[in-house]
Parts: C-alpha cells; sequence; structure tokens
C-alpha cells in the first residue's frame, strides 16, 4: 500500500521583549534559577497580570508579514493543567479569539533534484505564556524547579496540515525561523529554546480524504532533529498498521540518540483542558492606528525583495530565493552590489552562493562574522570585471582576504600585486604568445582550420599554460581566432 504523510506544525518563538509578558520581569537566558521571577510570574496571591505592548507590536508584526488578519479584539483564556514547572496551575494563551488569524508562507526547497516552491496555509498565531523549567540532572534522585522562564512571551504559529514529507517540514520550519529573525521579532536561537517546534505527523492511504490519527512529537530544536522524527514517527505509524494495530493519539519526544519517538502521555484534546476566558485580563484591542504604525515601522519584506531582486538586477528566482533566506545574506548582497554596480548582481550572487557560502560553512562563521567586508567583494568583482584578474585568481585573492582579516578597502589590490595575480591583457604581448603556440602546434591548426572546433581549446590551453595562467582568456581566444582565419 501507498502512504501519504500529513504533517502540520507549531512553532512556539520567543518573542523579543525586554520583559515578560505579564511582568516587569526581565528575560535573561543563563541566569542564577529563580532570580528572574516576580511575585506575578510565581502566581501569588493578589497579584494581576497587565500586558506587554511590545508582545503586541511583535505578534502584529508577523501577521502582516504573512498576510493574516489582525483581529481587532482577541481573548486571553486560562489553559488549565499540571506541571510542577506551571506555577499558576493554569497557563494564560489564546483559544477562540487569537490575535492573528490565517496567513501563508512561501518557502523553497530541493524535491528530485528540482529547486521547488510551495506555499503553506497557516491557521492562526497566537499570544501566550511560558512554563518554567524541570531540572532533571543536578539533583541526585530529585528534579528542581527553575521559573525564570514562567512569563516568558511567545507567539505560537500554528500551520495547516499540508506538509508532505519531512523536507517539506524543515524547509517550512528554517523558513519560518529566518522570517522572525528578519522581522526582528525573535532572536531565533534554537539552542537557547527561542525557537521550538512540536510537529503534528499522521499517515493515510494514498488517496484518501481523511486524515490518519496525529501523533504531536514535542519540542523539537534543531532541523536535523525535525528531520529525523518525521521520518521515525511515520515509519512508526506505518509499521503499526500494517501489523494489525492502531495508532493512539498521544504526545511524544524524539530521542536522538536512540533514533526513537516515546510516547509522554495521551494527548489532550481541547475540552481536556478546560479552556474559559482569563477574568483579570480584559480583551486586546488593536486599532486600524496601531496597525498602521506597526507597518510602518517594518522592513521590506522578503517576498518583495524576491521580486525586487529577479526586476531590478535580473536575477533568476533561484537566486532570488537563496539570497533572501536570511536577512543577512540579503543586506550583505544588496551592499556589494551598491558597490559593485547593478551590471556585476549576478557574479556578486554566484559568488555569495559558491564561494562564500561554503567557506562560511567550512569555518563554521555566521555572515555577519564574516572577515571579507561587502565592500571588499565588490571591489574584487570590479576586478574581475575589468579585466585585471581573473575567476580562477579572484578564489586565491578571496582566500588571502579571509585569511588576512583586514579591514581595508584596498585590500583586493594590495594582495593581487603581492602575490602577482594580474592577467596579461596587452595585446603585444598576448600576440607574441599566440605566434609561438600557433608555431608549436601545426597538427591543431591544420584541425582547427578543418574544422575541429575542440582543437581550438586545446591550443587555447596551450597559450594559457605559456602565460602561466595569467593571460585574459577573452582576449586570448579573440587573438588566436583572428590568426588562425588568417
Amino acid at each position: 500500500m501507498e502512504w501519504e504523510v500529513v504533517i502540520g506544525l507549531e512553532n512556539h518563538v520567543q518573542l523579543t521583549t525586554e520583559s515578560k509578558i505579564f511582568s516587569g520581569s526581565p528575560i535573561k537566558f543563563g541566569a542564577d534559577a529563580n532570580t528572574q521571577a516576580s511575585p506575578v510570574d510565581l502566581a501569588l496571591p493578589g497579584v494581576l497580570p497587565v500586558m506587554n505592548k511590545q508582545a503586541v507590536d511583535r505578534a502584529i508584526r508577523f501577521g502582516l508579514a504573512v498576510g493574516a488578519k489582525i483581529a481587532p479584539a482577541s481573548i486571553f483564556a486560562r489553559k488549565n493543567y499540571f506541571y510542577p514547572d506551571l506555577p499558576k496551575g493554569y497557563q494564560i494563551s489564546q483559544f477562540e479569539d487569537p490575535v492573528v488569524i490565517g496567513g501563508a508562507l512561501t518557502f523553497g526547497y530541493e524535491k528530485d533534484g528540482e529547486f521547488v516552491t510551495k506555499t503553506v496555509n497557516l491557521t492562526r498565531a497566537h499570544l501566550e505564556e511560558d512554563a518554567g523549567k524541570s531540572l532533571h540532572e543536578d539533583y541526585a534522585g530529585m528534579s528542581g524547579i527553575d521559573l525564570n522562564r514562567a512569563g516568558t512571551p511567545l507567539l505560537e504559529i500554528v500551520s495547516e496540515p499540508e506538509i508532505r514529507s519531512a523536507a517539506e517540514a524543515v524547509a517550512y520550519a528554517k523558513a519560518l525561523h529566518s522570517l522572525v529573525m528578519w522581522l526582528g521579532v525573535c532572536d531565533g536561537n534554537m539552542q537557547e529554546g527561542s525557537f521550538r517546534c512540536d510537529v503534528n505527523v499522521s499517515v493515510r492511504p494514498k488517496g484518501q480524504k481523511e486524515f490518519g490519527t496525529r501523533c504531536e512529537i514535542k519540542n523539537l530544536n534543531s532541523f536535523r532533529f525535525i528531520e529525523e522524527a518525521v521520518h521515525v514517527e511515520v515509519r512508526r505509524q506505518i509499521e503499526l498498521i500494517e501489523d494489525g494495530g492502531k495508532v493512539v493519539q498521544a504526545t511524544r519526544l524524539y530521542d536522538p540518540d536512540r533514533k526513537e519517538t516515546r510516547e509522554m502521555r495521551s494527548k489532550e484534546d481541547a475540552q481536556d483542558y478546560r479552556y474559559f476566558p482569563d477574568p483579570d485580563l480584559p480583551p486586546l484591542m488593536i486599532s486600524e492606528e496601531w496597525i498602521s504604525k506597526v507597518k510602518a515601522s517594518m522592513p521590506e519584506l522578503p517576498a518583495a525583495m524576491r521580486a525586487r531582486f529577479v526586476s531590478e538586477y535580473a536575477l533568476p528566482e533561484y537566486d532570488s530565493l537563496v539570497l533572501t533566506a536570511s536577512k543577512a545574506m540579503a543586506t550583505y548582497f544588496v551592499a556589494v552590489v551598491e558597490k559593485a554596480g547593478k551590471e556585476n548582481a549576478k557574479a556578486a550572487a554566484n559568488w555569495l552562493m559558491g564561494d562564500v557560502s561554503s567557506t562560511l560553512n567550512r569555518e563554521g562563521v555566521d555572515l555577519d562574522q564574516s572577515p571579507v567586508s561587502a565592500v571588499q567583494l565588490a571591489a574584487m568583482l570590479k576586478r574581475i570585471a575589468d579585466g585585471t584578474i581573473s575567476n580562477k585568481a579572484a578564489k586565491e585573492v578571496f582566500a588571502g582576504m579571509w585569511e588576512a582579516k583586514s579591514t581595508d578597502e584596498n585590500l583586493v589590490d594590495t594582495i593581487i600585486d603581492a602575490k602577482g595575480l594580474k592577467q596579461i591583457s596587452d595585446t603585444g604581448a598576448l600576440e607574441a604568445i599566440v605566434n609561438d603556440v600557433i608555431a608549436a602546434n601545426e597538427k591543431s591548426v591544420e584541425q582547427y582550420r578543418a574544422g575541429k572546433e575542440a582543437a581550438l581549446n586545446s591550443l587555447i590551453g596551450q597559450a594559457m599554460k605559456a602565460s602561466r595562467g595569467k593571460a585574459n582568456p577573452a582576449q586570448l581566444t579573440e587573438l588566436l581566432k583572428a590568426k588562425l582565419a588568417g
């Protein structure tokens, strides 16, 4: 039987506010346990929550970026359940009336050797508070409770179940991660829990309209774990069904060491949480004026930038998607083109997607920490364009700039001169090389004149060798053709 995978994602995005969502407590990762929690976070008697306006601003910003509806009135509810690290015995969240309704996210990824794009619709994005953290490793036979995270503002972003593979799930998560960082609503630090992912997975026979029973894999904090967990859970469900068993709706954890998912608890439905409006918080009212003010402060969005790169710089759609995958990459590219000129935009894209990215990956460095500045890369591209250096020599120049770790804007010319990398573009010098090559390769000359185009490549190779790789290839080819035609 052929099976179809159905996936929906719920991403918990920690918002970049200075304080918690309902209190003035600071948010500082790594602080000593229980030093960042106020009476409001601890749910002591007599305290009242107060909404953090910065959190709402960031929710509006995200909603506008994905083309969603911003609710003029949204309601905070109490989601009732017990965790040792949930001091209230309930979580303040949004249920029936979220702040962000709908929207969509478009992303690209590799599928069967081709680059494809897909759009996934969003169900909602709602504001809520985070719980604390249970500490199991530090106490022999006991668990500790750290409430520093309690009350940290989260935006939970829920997709429709429109994802059909692990590769799509990872591509969606990466695109969402990039977008929230681009907007400045989240720092994106997955190791610190700023961007966490719950993946809902089910399978159904291909062609069946009804969904299968889903299981939710909680708290995945890396793209690799998302991919692995989906593969493992899909295989588990298919094998279970084919062996005559039944998938039970449950919340599961992924164990990357054992490459398995394990059941935490049977999955609750909405009624199990006994949602009701929080009596301590009035409805969140958002005016058109507030929305307009947030909209005016937003950066150029990836979709608009992609379209601009295609129209203004004549870049292929693939290039524009890759270059706008992160704000750092897009900003760097624009800075290079501003210095190198629009005529070098495609070359800038090729270098960024090629040598620059591969070097960053190899060295484990982020683009904003690159020792080669946008100004320096632009200077190198101009030297390629004006014939000073070849593309091959440019690789040596780039390596030299990376090693130098200098901010000198004239570093490109310094390296070219120091390494003797200038191309021979002098017509007289090139003509002398061409004459020597023609004289020494009579057989190839005869073959070319007899119509064998491949013989020209042999002659060009000999000429480049004679010039020690420094001859301007375009000029050299033109001269050779002219001489051979005579």
